[in-house]
């Protein structure tokens, strides 16, 4: 039987199969962070469609950083799904969430621009 190609192959071309309930986790939490990265996207667009008494400046603002927050968020859930699954594949320690205490930061950053444009408006 001829052995699948499959995407990405630098992850792929690791190391050997892990047990499937592994991998399947891994996805599991990759499929959440896209939900996530989503939900900040939306959140984005819909605060600066909406308005909901922001000041306008404060509001843009906030809404910028939550579509950064969203992409970010993107980019990070494939970078750690492939860093988690070449590290099972390998039978090596799980990588860190690196972007957790950034993405924290960005997320007060924009309730406290969200707070501030309310009582400036």
């Amino acid at each position: 039987m001829a052995e699948l190609k499959r995407f990405p192959t630098t992850v792929f071309s690791q190391g050997d199969e892990p047990d499937a309930r592994f991998s399947l986790a891994n996805e599991r939490t990759f499929l959440a962070w896209i939900r996530t990265a989503l939900a900040l996207i939306a959140g984005g667009v819909a605060l600066e469609a909406l308005g909901l008494g922001i000041h306008p400046g404060y509001r843009l603002a906030a809404s910028t950083l939550l579509i950064l927050a969203g992409i970010i968020s993107a980019l990070q859930a494939w970078a750690g799904w492939a860093r988690t699954e070449r590290a099972l594949r390998r039978s090596s320690p799980l990588p860190p969430a690196p972007l957790s205490l950034p993405l924290t930061i960005l997320l007060s950053s924009v309730a406290t621009l969200i707070l501030i444009g309310i009582l400036l408006k």
